[in-house]
């Protein structure tokens, strides 16, 4: 879900999705104060979660049906959602998980190219966050872990997100361990070779890992993805629901490659001097194995050339998600920034396909394309 940064309005008050937090965020504050669920113990094997343009044996998303979440937004929401859905099952199989009482109406706005389960229940859309984070061992393993979604926070009702990512490796058939943190999908990146980068504004954070320092943290990561350094940027903490993902900023090409998107030069906002720094950051960083990071710009859009006016809308060319064949991003209605953001990523990734989608429903919710899905790796 990304989710969060670079380039907004400095006016710009809650972001992601603000306008949800009143809707949930009563019943989800009892979170803050629970425990990690008891852990089943680390699958035997040196599983690590793989970069992200690895071949995929399918995507996973979610269908949202909450008026008390979405209100009048909902529909156009789940159209967006529904036109992700249909994109990335002309390349690869989605399943797409979906309450018992939308699931019909999930499988005539998706089609028949899209399979739609009913016996995973959700909250939300936001499967990145939600979803497992499948891991490999190089020899045919598989397995999954969960990042102890809770709500961001606090900030969103989620009793039934809190549990989809148990739900989906179960389905799914692999072993499921619990990570020994609470937090996201899109907070953290990883480029399959021992490296991650993450915000500490995110999880460095008391409403999700409260009286957990830095270096506990950092290790429960490691362990959790297969890695051995984390690249921490400050983030911005409070300005929106996910605290500052760092998917919708930087990402990893490939061990020792990165993108950050860019703020157009007379932004100053928070974001926009925290995507900054971010590229800073990376730009001096190596990665586990010493290597100098070669990082990328990727030209952000003007806020005053798209069509949205939504105050909480994220245009993020950086959240875009790989999968099989073809690079899904999104387009925000400045011409000038969108062509020049196809033609980065058909660069980035000349064997793949470039597909820009009107999201602007979706964007709404302070999300991307990458935030609505979460890959499950071929092994």
């Amino acid at each position: 879900m990304n989710e969060h940064t670079a380039g907004r309005h400095a006016s710009r008050g809650l972001n992601r999705r603000g306008f949800l937090v009143t809707a949930g965020a009563a019943a989800a504050g009892a979170a803050l104060a629970t425990t990690l669920p008891e852990r089943a113990g680390a699958a035997a094997g040196p599983f690590r979660v793989p970069i992200e343009d690895v071949r995929h044996t399918r995507t996973w998303m979610a269908w949202p049906d909450s008026t008390a979440i979405w209100g009048g937004k909902l529909s156009g929401v789940q159209a967006d959602i529904a036109l992700i859905a249909r994109t990335i099952a002309q390349y690869e199989p989605v399943v797409l998980c979906a309450n018992s009482g939308s699931a019909a109406k999930a499988r005539l706005m998706c089609g028949p190219t899209v399979t739609v389960i009913g016996s995973i229940p959700v909250d939300d859309c936001w499967m990145r966050d939600t979803g497992p984070v499948f891991r490999t061992d190089g020899h045919g393993g598989l397995d999954a872990v969960g990042l102890n979604f809770n709500g961001w926070g606090g900030k969103q009702t989620h009793a039934r997100d809190a549990l989809v990512a148990e739900r989906i490796a179960s389905y799914a058939g692999v072993p499921f361990t619990y990570a020994d943190l609470v937090g996201e999908g899109g907070a953290i990146e990883q480029d399959g070779a021992g490296t991650l980068m993450a915000t500490r504004s995110s999880l460095v954070n008391r409403n999700r890992n409260p009286g957990m320092s830095e270096r506990r943290l950092e290790a429960a990561m490691c362990e959790a993805y297969g890695a051995s350094k984390v690249i921490w940027f400050d983030g911005v903490y409070g300005q929106d629901i996910t605290d500052d993902h760092v998917d919708a900023t930087s990402r990893f090409l490939a061990p020792g490659e990165a993108l950050v998107q860019m703020p157009p030069s007379t932004d100053t906002d928070a974001y926009a001097r925290d995507a900054r720094r971010q590229y800073s950051t990376l730009s001096a960083a190596t990665t586990a194995t010493g290597r100098p990071i070669d990082t990328m710009r990727l030209q952000g859009p003007d806020y005053n050339r798209i069509r949205s006016t939504d105050r909480d809308f994220l245009a993020s060319f950086a959240n875009f998600y790989l999968c099989n064949g073809a690079v899904i991003s999104g387009q925000f209605g400045d011409r000038r920034a969108d062509e020049a953001a196809r033609a980065t990523l058909a660069r980035l990734y000349p064997d793949r396909v470039v597909e820009q989608l009107n999201i602007d429903r979706l964007g709404t919710g302070g999300g991307g394309i990458h935030c609505v899905t979460q890959q499950q790796p071929a092994v």
